[in-house]
């Protein structure tokens, strides 16, 4: 069974004051590192969903597959919308019967907590979410049946949000403890804390 990846990488970055997709981290841009976060968890293809400056990062990162979210400024639910319609649309050789979803911004999440998603959607899971310390973060997996109903839900910036939690009944938590930290990266400070983190 082919488990898709799906990076979210379109922001602006704002409050960071440049977009994520092009900060550097440990030697390779976060972009890049989360596409290698996908891979190695087993997921193929993996899309790179953009936005903000798509050219430079396309440019700069070397991003084989890639998707463009045109109203990436509404929020991450246009930039999920546009990675899911990117999945649908692909030939039946190449269709996923799930997708692994994974933000940019949070380079010290590990390619172990992806393999524990995908170990879940074998067992029956239809959604599957990592957790750490119990609390839900990312990434997530979803099963094909469910991308068009995330899709219609994924309004502003909430992505698969509203829909997980209006369907509590079909989430298999995964605890992910030891395999890294969802620890997001949003100001040059956050960036300086987990450059010091193992």
């Amino acid at each position: 069974m082919t488990t898709a990846g799906l990076l979210l990488a379109a922001g602006s970055g704002s409050r960071f004051g440049r977009p994520k997709a092009l900060v550097s981290f440990r030697g390779e841009l976060l972009v890049q590192r989360g596409v290698r976060l996908l891979r190695a968890g087993g997921c193929d293809p993996v899309v790179v969903v953009l936005g903000a400056q798509a050219e430079e990062v396309m440019a700069t990162a070397g991003l084989p597959d890639s998707v463009l979210a045109l109203d990436w400024e509404t929020g991450m639910g246009a930039s999920l919308r546009a990675g899911l319609a990117s999945l649908e649309g692909r030939a039946a050789a190449d269709a996923a019967v799930s997708v692994v979803i994974a933000l940019a911004d949070q380079p010290l999440v590990g390619a172990e907590s992806v393999v524990r998603l995908r170990e879940a959607h074998a067992a029956g899971a239809v959604a599957a979410v990592a957790t750490y310390d119990g609390k839900p973060r990312n990434p997530v997996l979803l099963d094909r049946s469910t991308w068009a109903a995330v899709a219609a839900a994924a309004v502003g910036d909430a992505g698969a949000r509203p829909w997980l939690r209006a369907h509590p009944d079909l989430i298999t938590l995964v605890p992910c403890d030891g395999t890294g930290s969802p620890f997001d990266v949003d100001t040059p400070d956050d960036l300086a804390t987990v450059e010091a983190l193992p």
